[in-house]
């Protein structure tokens, strides 16, 4: 409790901050429709790296290189440092924070409320990952960079996947039913990873849209 004191004459101003109190809700997640994934690959990382230290001599006599579409699907991927695959934990975080928004919860106050716990860490960038279960395999599909330059686009995508996620959550902010209500709109009205329906620039292509089950809430 604090309290504090304006003057002699200004009256007392009491403030009570009750103790943190979170709850863990796990879900069985299966997808509905194929979840689609690109990070942004080392490659790319390292291309723009010698791009940058080159300065105004970045372009001059310098041949483009063939592309490797292989190397491109691996690095579409995330991979766990026991060699498992992933999704970033912050999609699932990000998507239950977006889905707030239709049924007027602040998203100030549930990026305070909502965490996931992660099954692991990226072995590249020490991502926090859920783990993903199911085959991926690569699709190509075109694409209009932000210049407005055709290109092609190498991704893992999962036809049949499922997932367990861990979701610790404020008990001032929600209810058990109230998290798992969320979990149901975040997998049918947001989705995550490429093409999802909440995609920022884009209505999505109806990818990344699941089912979850609740496993336990306590």
């Amino acid at each position: 409790m604090t309290t504090k004191t304006k003057s002699k004459d200004t009256a007392v101003t009491q403030v009570s901050i009750s103790a943190p109190e979170f709850a863990i809700a796990e879900f069985a997640l299966t997808g509905n429709t194929p979840y689609v994934q690109l990070r942004f690959g080392e490659k790319a990382k390292a291309q723009m790296r010698e791009k940058m230290m080159a300065g105004s001599q970045a372009r001059k006599g310098k041949q483009r290189e063939a592309r490797d579409f292989d190397e491109d699907y691996e690095n579409a991927l995330y991979l766990s440092e026991d060699g498992w695959y992933g999704i970033p934990a912050s999609s699932f975080r990000q998507a239950a924070i977006s889905a707030c928004r239709l049924v007027g919860f602040k998203m100030t106050l549930a990026k305070l409320s909502l965490f996931v716990i992660a099954d692991g860490f990226d072995a590249i960038d020490g991502t926090p990952m859920i783990r993903i279960e199911g085959i991926p395999k690569p699709v190509e599909h075109a694409v209009i960079n932000a210049t407005g330059v055709a290109d092609l686009r190498i991704r893992g995508m999962w036809v049949n996947w499922s997932a367990k996620v861990r979701m610790k959550y404020d008990t001032a902010q929600f209810s058990p039913s109230d998290i798992s209500n969320l979990m149901s709109r975040v997998g049918l009205q947001v989705g995550i990873g490429e093409g999802r329906p909440d995609s920022k620039k884009s209505a999505g292509m109806g990818w990344g849209q699941f089912e979850a089950t609740p496993i336990s809430i306590r």
